[in-house]
């Protein structure tokens, strides 16, 4: 059976390979990167509408300085990150499970959102809210990790696509299954064979990996 790699961080990547393996694919997670907390100081929630988070990791990390934004409404990209919200206390206004760009314009234009995100990130295309970006952790560089040769190898973002790049000479018997174009266009030339899901979630990923593992030369 074809192996499928998973690069993200835990622990999303754990969450990632319990799914893949209940769709019955051979996954192991192999982080590129790992999620460390940064300082940072809360504006407190005055003169802004709600809270928007397009990661875990933003809960994860915000440790109590996020307990004073708790009367902001969150708008949230992806089940689990709202799913942590709410368990943070918060209540969900909107969760989008096509990525940033489709639930700001499914949402209010007029709102003033104070956005908790990674010090790597990419700012929202065309948003017609106010968005004031917070860094509250990063992703942080594990040092030349094993990555096998052959297999399909699930790229959640650009910069894991980069980081690949950097790490794999022999690229014949790899496959990349991308969560964006942009991830995808990041990981370069070379592969056996190089797409993007059809939406920016971990299910059209999954799905994606799947067909790909049916059809690679065994």
């Amino acid at each position: 059976m074809t192996r499928v790699l998973v690069l993200r961080p835990e622990p999303g990547a754990r969450a990632t390979v319990e799914r893949a393996r209940a769709q019955g694919l051979d996954a192991v997670a192999i982080p590129l990167f790992k999620i460390e907390p940064v300082r940072w100081e809360t504006p407190g929630a005055a003169g802004f509408d709600g809270l928007l988070l397009t990661s875990v990791n933003a809960v994860r990390c915000g440790r109590e300085q996020i307990e004073s934004l708790r009367g902001l409404p969150v708008y949230a990209v992806g089940g689990a990150t709202a799913e942590a919200a709410r368990e943070a206390g918060f209540d969900i206004a909107a969760t989008g499970e096509s990525g940033v760009d489709r639930l700001l314009d499914s949402i209010d234009p007029d709102l003033k959102l104070l956005h908790l995100c990674g010090e790597a990130r990419r700012e929202p295309e065309g948003a017609r809210q106010t968005i004031t970006s917070l860094a509250v952790y990063r992703a942080v560089a594990i040092e030349a990790p094993e990555l096998p040769t052959d297999g399909v190898v699930l790229v959640h973002s650009p910069r894991a696509g980069r980081r690949l790049a950097e790490l794999v000479d022999d690229r014949s018997r790899l496959a990349i299954a991308a969560i964006s174009p942009t991830a995808a266009e990041e990981a370069g030339d070379g592969w056996a064979a190089v797409e993007a899901a059809e939406q920016p979630n971990d299910d059209a990923l999954l799905a994606l990996a799947e067909r790909l593992c049916n059809n690679l030369p065994r």
